[in-house]
């Protein structure tokens, strides 16, 4: 089999279970009550007063694990067993959450890099794919589409990368806050680190596949070149 296709399914099957394992100790710490009985939601508002932060809204979202920052609307949107659980899974999830506010009111560098990159993301990934594509195919032809295709997937590769000092960033000034404001006792703290750590391993992933999957499309681009 293709080296390339057994790589991309170990990765497959490293994301599957780390995906797995973030819920099975999400679902696991969220029935270990947080002894200062803060709620998810109470958490955010502490952290974003601490930090002076007072036009950033938090509220409740559906689904399981789709707590997130949005800074267009300046909310902190917490799923609904974080908004409300009292445990040291829900606080760390919100006030990782809350980390990306204050990085955005700090202007944090490597964020203003990440959003800055959306709205060109958003404008090539209608036709990202059809070039990748069509240039495998008209490679023998040309190798223009093909080269465009994997500058645009090169760029979407970048931004997995330029994800993950974000998060890592958000989850290590939740992490100071918490213990620092006396959010969790050490057992809840140790909690925490734990879950915000099996949470970071699905971005590492990601940034790996997608990288993988560049230097994929990269290796057709290279034969195209030598045979042309």
């Amino acid at each position: 089999m293709n080296p390339f296709y057994l790589l991309m399914i170990a990765l497959m099957l490293v994301s599957f279970f780390i995906q797995w394992r973030l819920r099975s100790k999400f679902s696991q710490y969220s029935h270990i009550a947080l002894q200062s009985n803060l709620s998810g939601r109470q958490v955010a508002e502490m952290m974003l007063s601490d930090n002076g932060i007072h036009d950033v809204r938090v509220i409740s979202t559906d689904g399981m694990l789709s707590d997130h920052y949005n800074p267009a609307d300046k909310t902190v949107n917490l799923s609904a067993e974080v908004y409300q659980g009292r445990s040291a899974m829900s606080a760390a999830v919100a006030a990782h959450e809350c980390g990306h506010a204050v990085q955005h009111a700090t202007a944090y560098g490597m964020l203003k890099f990440r959003s800055a990159m959306v709205p060109a993301l958003s404008a090539v990934s209608r036709f990202m794919p059809l070039l990748l594509i069509a240039g495998i195919f008209l490679i023998n032809v040309s190798i223009i589409p093909l080269g465009l295709g994997v500058a645009l997937f090169a760029l979407t590769t970048l931004f997995s990368f330029i994800t993950l000092p974000v998060e890592f960033d958000a989850s290590k000034r939740a992490l100071a806050w918490i213990e620092r404001r006396g959010i969790v006792t050490s057992q809840e703290y140790a909690i925490a680190k734990d879950g915000l750590r099996w949470a970071a391993m699905t971005y590492v992933v990601a940034a790996i596949s997608s990288l993988a999957t560049l230097l994929y499309y990269a290796s057709f681009l290279l034969g195209g070149r030598r045979s042309s």
